[in-house]
């Protein structure tokens, strides 16, 4: 039909598909060239939800518009936000990309391994994502640990750096030919659905001010490394609802166990008030 732009008719057909899509979300990008370059990469593999976290240079940028080269609907979408947990808060799974060892326990996973995943989370319509750093480092760890899987590329050990567009074209296109392949082991989580990255935040934070109010945090030097360590034995489990309501439950129980054996108050002396 004359007059039609099919491509926009296609993104739109995409768009009204993004709750089984993962997300796509760049922490601290520094160019707008690049996150044009991320959405056309994006589109070109179908995905559409684009999320900016504190881009460096603002939002929305023309410098993107020149770069997308037709995926202007990706970036029109694109959300930003001024946090990593502002930005998963909805997703249920996250991979982190990295181009180097981390001394940090997690699993390592290549991008056709985290494709096959995501396929089968969402299966049982649990949302993913996966983080993407800036140009310059990369990831740090205080980002890796909101991760469940690092995403690490096979290439040559030589020289292994790719460009941000590359990272994001790489590890889209491993999930777009997946799009068909049969999950390998499904679990039926109707009743019992994963924790949100919001449940697990609000867990993580009274979990966090109780082992603060009991005095576990003895170095503080030691405690950023302590704390990360806890949240990744907690993220391992990949823990559901009704685990977090649970671990709420275990939480109220101490804090009353602590609060019925605390000292009684020293007596008053009536002769010598």
């Amino acid at each position: 039909m004359a007059g039609t732009d099919h491509k926009k008719a296609v993104a739109q057909k995409l768009l009204s598909q993004n709750g089984l899509q993962p997300a796509v979300i760049l922490v601290g990008p520094q160019l707008g060239e690049n996150i044009g370059s991320v959405a056309r990469a994006m589109l070109n593999c179908g995905l559409t939800d684009l999320r900016l976290v504190n881009p460096r240079d603002g939002w929305p940028n023309p410098a993107a518009d020149a770069m997308a080269s037709g995926a202007i609907v990706v970036l029109e979408q694109a959300r930003v936000f001024t946090s990593v947990e502002d930005a998963i808060g909805d997703l249920q799974r996250v991979y982190a990309t990295t181009a180097r060892g981390r001394d940090m326990l997690k699993p390592i996973v290549t991008p056709r391994k985290a494709a096959q995943e995501i396929h089968q989370f969402s299966q049982s319509a649990q949302r993913s994502g996966i983080l993407f750093g800036p140009e310059r480092a990369g990831l740090n760890n205080e980002d890796l640990v909101y991760a469940d899987a690092l995403l690490m590329v096979p290439l040559h050990p030589g020289f292994s750096s790719l460009n941000l567009a590359q990272a994001v074209l790489l590890v889209a296109y491993e999930w777009f030919q997946g799009q068909d392949a049969p999950p390998s082991r499904q679990m039926n989580l109707a009743q019992n659905p994963p924790a949100s990255r919001n449940m697990l935040k609000i867990f993580f934070d009274r979990l966090e001010t109780s082992l603060e109010d009991n005095g576990y945090f003895r170095s503080p030097d030691l405690r950023p490394t302590i704390w990360r360590n806890i949240r990744n034995l907690f993220l391992r489990m990949e823990p559901s609802e009704q685990d977090i309501h649970t671990l709420h439950g275990v939480l109220t129980a101490i804090s009353r166990k602590t609060v019925s054996i605390a000292p009684p108050p020293l007596p008053v002396n009536i002769d010598n008030p």
